[in-house]
C-alpha cells in the first residue's frame, strides 16, 4: 500500500544527506502508533538468511529546490512524501496513527532543523501491472554485490553500465527473499527482467549528466557509510505478483533509507 504525504514548510534549508533523519522521523511517527512494533522494526526488522528486511521505503520530493554542497534550498514550501509498504496492519495503520497525533514531521541534523507540517495523508489507488511496466524512480536504487579487493571480499555498488546479467541476478534475489518474507512460502516463478532505458541514458550522457549519485548516510559520532545508487528509469517483464513486491516494499537495496521507490508510468 501506498501513501502520499503532502507537507508544508516555513523552513528554508534541509541536510543534502537527510536520508538517516528522514528514516528516524518515519520511525518516531510509527512509535506513536506502536512504540512495540516501532522498536521491533528499527532494532530487528524481518530476518531472512541472515539479512534483515524492513519492507518499506519512502522518497521525499519538491516542488522545486536547490542542491549545494551542504545543504538543500527549498524554494517552493509544498513537499510530498510518499511512503510504501506491503505490511498494512502494522506499518500502514500505525503510521497513519502517528502522522494523526502529530500532525508534523521534522528532519534534524547537527546544524539544520527542518519542521515539515502535514496538511493530508491519502492512499494511493492499487497499481496494475502489465506484461511489461516501465518505471521512473522517485528515489535512487541502490544494487549491490561482493567483489574481490586486493585479495579481500568487499561490497561493490552496481552501476547501470555493469553487466546486466549480473544485475539481474542481483536484483531478482532481492526481490524473492521480500516475497518470501512476505508470503510465507519461497517465490518458484521466474525471474524478472530488468532493462535500462538506453535513451534516456544516451540524452544523459549526451548532457554530460550523471547517471548515478552519492549518498552518504549520515550518523551522528559514527563514520559515514557511502551509497552509490543508480538514477536511470528501467522496465521490467515477467511475475506481476514479484514485481508488486518490489513497487510495494522499494526495489534493491537501502529500502528503509529511502533508495528504490518507484512510480510505474504505463498505468
Amino acid at each position: 500500500m501506498r501513501l502520499i504525504l503532502q507537507l508544508q514548510t516555513s523552513d528554508k534549508y534541509l541536510p543534502t544527506n537527510y536520508n538517516y533523519y528522514l528514516s528516524a522521523a518515519i520511525y518516531k511517527l510509527l512509535k506513536l502508533g506502536s512504540p512495540e512494533f516501532s522498536e521491533f522494526l528499527h532494532t530487528k526488522g524481518y530476518e531472512l538468511n541472515g539479512k534483515k528486511y524492513k519492507l518499506f521505503s519512502y522518497a521525499l520530493r519538491f516542488e522545486r529546490m536547490r542542491i549545494d554542497q551542504s545543504k538543500i534550498t527549498i524554494l517552493d514550501p509544498a513537499v510530498k512524501l510518499y511512503v510504501s509498504s506491503p505490511i498494512v496492519d502494522d506499518f500502514i495503520q500505525n503510521f497513519v496513527l502517528g502522522t494523526f497525533q502529530t500532525q508534523q514531521i521534522e528532519i534534524a541534523d547537527h546544524s539544520i532543523r527542518t519542521k515539515f507540517g502535514i496538511t493530508q495523508v491519502e492512499s494511493l489507488p492499487e497499481v496494475e501491472f502489465h506484461d511489461c511496466n516501465y518505471f521512473k524512480l522517485l528515489s535512487p536504487l541502490v544494487l549491490s554485490t561482493k567483489r574481490e579487493n586486493r585479495n579481500e571480499l568487499s561490497q561493490y555498488f552496481l552501476r547501470f553500465n555493469d553487466d546486466i546479467p549480473e544485475i539481474n541476478r542481483v536484483f531478482n534475489l532481492n526481490l524473492k527473499h521480500k516475497y518470501e518474507l512476505i508470503y510465507k512460502k519461497q517465490y518458484d516463478g521466474t525471474d524478472l527482467q530488468l532493462a535500462w532505458d538506453d535513451a534516456y541514458i544516451a540524452k544523459k550522457l549526451k548532457e554530460n549528466k550523471r547517471l548515478t549519485k552519492k549518498v552518504s548516510i549520515l550518523k551522528d559520532g559514527i563514520r559515514p557509510v557511502e551509497i552509490i545508487a543508480n538514477e536511470v528509469p528501467f522496465s521490467l517483464s515477467g511475475n506481476k505478483q514479484l514485481i508488486k513486491v518490489g513497487y510495494e516494499c522499494g526495489f534493491g537495496e537501502k529500502n528503509s533509507m529511502g533508495f528504490g521507490l518507484t512510480e510505474a508510468i504505463n498505468n
